[in-house]
Parts: structure tokens; sequence; C-alpha cells
């Protein structure tokens, strides 16, 4: 079978969604799944070789993110119109953008049945990307253009089960199954938590509290900050670490100053994935959260595959992942409430030897194969059901694609 992945963002643009197709792309060959990923061209030399099977497309820069790359819709419905259609099985969407409407349109024309995840609760980001917008028409808006983007696939694959429930409430009818990211096997490789600290200038036994993942307004970091703030009270010499980049992170400079917490909380910035960040995971004395717009929260599996015991609130799709004592305390968003949970953590070494254990134990249990498997299941019965449809209509023309064409799309890939 061969599926034709479609997003709005990949690699070298880090979060949670380019994290899950790498993920599934490199487990589901083991299961008879080929995929191709048509993604945005970042404008920049990759730092490695590019994936096989990648099609990178055009793309301009995206006001108030420097991140992110908006595609040139003439040049994604070009590259998706040269591909040979009559070759792929299933259209499997990322993102509620520009790779939406193209991978409808491309699976319309190939007659063949289209999913798409939805890793994005859109109402809590429209607000914080287009503040014009009052809150309450903000989310007024972004539930109606999920509905309708809903209605355009044959399915639908929520993270977790609480983004189930929301999009259900929504009113969206079409079929929806809970298909969380898995935990790739690279992510238990132990990193070097010394290495970090020395690279870093940290002492090495400074107790560190940190958070890794997309700076941005809505992961809720400035609560962190002012949750750390507290904790200092009893651990003076605690230091906290952002790890990641994102368009929250000036305001975030802001905030750190204004409370006179210089030198007190250091910004890694971008870390390397597959090297630095795993360091990073492995130095954290607790690795913290609050964020309240995770469809599921797979940073929170990471940290615990590495051994960083953990404190966070359980909000969305992060309450699918955490089990109080399983790695992490589950605390409120409550300033006080939150700081003593990280107090306690950072002053009972017994206390954070067992969570790292029962952590890594638990991390083990979500394994990336085993989600894999799911997924090829689950475009297997796509793909059935479409073919009992399909056997009933008239060939389209559009699936037939000259051998130029053909030739010039497989030099692509």
């Amino acid at each position: 079978m061969r599926v034709l992945f479609i997003s709005d963002v990949y690699f070298p643009r880090v979060n949670g969604v380019s994290t899950s197709i790498r993920t599934f792309r490199q487990d589901l060959g083991s299961h008879g799944v080929d995929t191709r990923l048509v993604a945005p061209h970042y404008g920049c030399p990759p730092a490695a070789p590019e994936e096989p099977g990648v099609l990178r497309v055009p793309a301009a820069r995206v006001p108030r993110d420097p991140e992110d790359r908006r595609m040139r819709w003439r040049a994604l419905t070009r590259a998706l119109d040269a591909l040979p259609a009559s070759e792929f099985d299933l259209v499997h969407i990322h993102t509620p953008f520009l790779a939406h409407y193209a991978g409808v349109r491309f699976a319309r024309r190939a007659n063949i049945a289209c999913v798409a995840t939805y890793h994005t609760f859109f109402e809590e980001y429209l607000h914080h990307y287009v503040p014009v917008l009052p809150r309450r028409f903000a989310k007024l808006l972004a539930r109606s253009f999920t509905r309708s983007q809903c209605a355009a696939v044959q399915a639908l694959i929520a993270p977790s089960e609480p983004m189930r429930a929301v999009l259900r409430g929504y009113g969206v009818s079409t079929p929806i199954h809970v298909l969380p990211t898995g935990l790739a096997a690279d992510r238990f490789r132990a990193g070097d938590g010394r290495a970090f600290r020395a690279r870093a200038g940290i002492d090495a036994q400074r107790p560190l509290v940190t958070y890794i993942g997309r700076v941005a307004h809505e992961k809720n970091i400035g609560f962190l900050v002012q949750v750390f703030q507290r904790v200092l009270a009893s651990v003076p010499e605690a230091l906290l670490v952002i790890a990641g980049e994102g368009p929250a992170r000036a305001a975030l400079r802001q905030q750190v100053a204004h409370l006179g917490l210089e030198g007190r909380v250091h910004f890694a910035g971008y870390l390397e994935r597959d090297s630095a960040l795993l360091d990073c995971y492995a130095a954290a004395d607790v690795f913290v959260f609050a964020s309240r717009t995770e469809t599921q929260g797979l940073v929170l599996l990471e940290a615990m595959a590495q051994g960083a015991p953990v404190v966070s609130t359980a909000q969305l799709g992060t309450r699918s992942i955490l089990v109080s004592g399983c790695g992490a305390l589950i605390v409120p968003e409550q300033q006080q409430q939150f700081a003593a949970a990280v107090v306690r953590v950072l002053g009972d070494a017994g206390l954070r030897a067992a969570l790292a254990a029962r952590g890594r134990a638990y991390a083990c249990t979500w394994s990336s194969a085993a989600m894999a498997r799911r997924l090829a299941e689950l475009y297997a019965e796509l793909r059935a059901a479409r073919a009992g449809v399909a056997s009933q209509l008239p060939v389209r023309s559009a699936r037939r694609s000259s051998s130029r064409r053909d030739s010039v799309q497989r030099r692509l890939f």
C-alpha cells in the first residue's frame, strides 16, 4: 500500500506534528505501508540529508511566526498534479491549512480515501495568533472551520480520547479513531545529562527544573515561570531551563526580567533532537509542563523515557497520558500547589528515583511499532471501504498520468 502524507509543517520545524509524521513513517514500512510526504521547503540548507520520499514545496514566511512556512498554493497544486495518482491508495492529511485543501483535492482526483489527524486544538491556537479577533468569536470561527474540514474526509484520527470528545462536541459526525503517536525506540537511548550541564556551564549539582517544547503562548510557559519564582523561595539554588524556540520567547524574556529572575532562568534555544535534546531531558531533576492545548503531549513520554520525574497539569490530551505515580505527579493549574510539588520532588532523592524508574517502565508501554500497526490496519479498512464505493463509479480520467510525468515524479521521490 502507498499512502500520501501531506503537511504544512515538517522538520527542520520541530513540533509534535513533525515528530508524529516521522515516527509513523519510520514504522509503517514494517507493516507493508510505503509513505510519501509533501511538506514545505524552509529555504535553508538541511542540517542532514533529506529523508527518502519527501517532496519539498516552495514556501513563504509566516507573519508573526518566523519558524513556520506557508506553502505556495500554485506550487503545491502543481507538485500534486505531477504525482501519478494511480499509484496511491490513500491520502493522510496532518494539518488544517493549505495541506488540508490540497490533500482533499488530490484524493478526489485520484478517487481514493482521505483521512486526517487532528493534531492541533485549533480553537485555542487561533486566539493567540489572530489577537484582533474577540476570543469568543475566534472560538466559534475555529469550531465552524473544524466542522467543515472534518466533513470533507472519510475518517479522522484523534491523538487522545479527550480530543475525540472535543470534536464530537463540535458536532463532527465523521468516524473518529483514537490513535496516539507512539514513542520511537531511539527516544529511549540514554542522554548524557552531565554533558548538557557542561556545555551550558551549569554546575553538576545545581537542581534543574526543565521545560522542553515549543516556546509558544499556548504552552502556558509564563505560568511555569511564575511557579518557579515560588520554587526559589524553598530551593534558592535551582535553575529553570527552557529548551526550544518559538514566538513567545521575547515575551518570556521580558517576564523573566520583570520578575528579577535573570541568572535563574536559562534559555537553551533549539537543541538537536537526536543528541543534545536527549541530554537536556537526562539533565533534568524535574520536568514541568502546564500546556492547556495538547492533543496528546508526547513530550511527557519522552521526558519519562529519559528518567526525568514529571510534574504536570492534566488537561485535554495529557489526561490520556498521565497516570499519577507512573513517572509523574499531577497537579492543578495553581501556582502554590504546583510549586509545592516541584519542591517536594527536588527535596526527596528517593521520590525522584522512584518516579524515574516507574516513568521509564510506563513509557515503554507506548510503543511506536504498535501504534503503526494499528494505523496500517485502519488504512487497510479505509482502502477496502473506498474500493467498494469506487467499483460503482466511472473511472476518472484524471487518474491516468503521462509517462513523462511519472518519470519526473519518480526522480523526485
